[in-house]
């Protein structure tokens, strides 16, 4: 349960947040007096994170939408 309630904390949490955390992980992991298991625990979390951006991202690539000549709003195609 307590998994679920973190996901949800990821999930109201805007991509900007998310991405300013996973500099702040990486910095964690880039420090050189880093134990292994602050390293593990800072690259899962890490993870989690980049997984909930990618949904994120998603989502968003879902909502995109054009004008086309007309005006009218359609679908946009991916090149």
């Amino acid at each position: 349960m307590a998994g679920k309630k973190k996901t949800e904390e990821q999930e109201q949490r805007s991509l900007e947040e998310n991405f300013s955390e996973l500099e702040e992980l990486l910095e964690q992991l880039e420090a050189e007096d880093i134990s292994l298991e602050d390293a593990f625990t800072a690259y899962s979390k890490g993870m989690n994170v980049l997984k909930q951006c990618n949904e994120q991202i998603d989502r968003v690539e879902k909502q995109v939408m054009k004008l086309n000549e007309e005006g009218a709003l359609e679908p946009l195609d991916p090149q």
